[in-house]
């Protein structure tokens, strides 16, 4: 691994990649705060050509599998996550109703300041891992593998039940979930 973390090499791939909040603080336990996530991702589907085949977002985690239009999927996930970033630690600062408040902000300023690269909080982890999809054997594990998430934490019994991920996509295999998928 580079200084940088986990690299995208080929940019025009289609690549298996997990977000993860620093600290695994479980943020998305909120609406407010998968609504931010949810509604980002359908900007950057319709403005900046992020192509989406597969997802899942958990309470401080998120799996997808992804291009992009332009081939600049590295791009679009540098600036992804930034902007995700100060979205939401600014609705977690200005939510008076947030019993984990200070809290989360201790943990995103000493992550923030204890990383060269940010001048404040941070609240991704820098390492996405990204893993291109180089086989049809391997991007059927890797959707089973993003889709079983919920269920393999107990949070439904089926994969299709979980309303924050592309399962009832692939299983009903028609638009059904709450972003637009590609299917592979």
């Amino acid at each position: 691994m580079s200084a940088g973390g986990y690299k995208i090499r080929n940019k025009g791939g289609i690549h298996f990649i997990t977000f993860a909040v620093v600290e695994w603080v479980d943020v998305f336990t909120r609406p407010e705060y998968k609504d931010i996530l949810m509604d980002s991702i359908r900007h950057w589907q319709a403005e900046r050509g992020l192509l989406l085949n597969a997802w899942c977002l958990m309470t401080n985690h998120v799996h997808m599998i992804l291009s992009a239009i332009n081939n600049d999927s590295s791009e679009i996930l540098r600036d992804f996550k930034k902007f995700t970033s100060k979205k939401i630690i600014s609705a977690i600062e200005n939510n008076k109703q947030e019993s984990r408040r200070e809290w989360m902000l201790k943990i995103f300023k000493g992550a923030g300041c204890s990383n060269g690269r940010n001048t404040s909080y941070q609240f991704w982890r820098q390492d996405n891992h990204p893993k291109e999809l180089y086989s049809p054997a391997f991007t059927a594990q890797k959707i089973n593998y993003i889709h079983q998430n919920p269920v393999r934490a107990g949070v439904v019994d089926k994969a299709e039940e979980y309303l924050y991920s592309s399962a009832r996509d692939y299983y009903y295999q028609k638009k059904c979930g709450l972003l637009d998928v590609l299917f592979l």
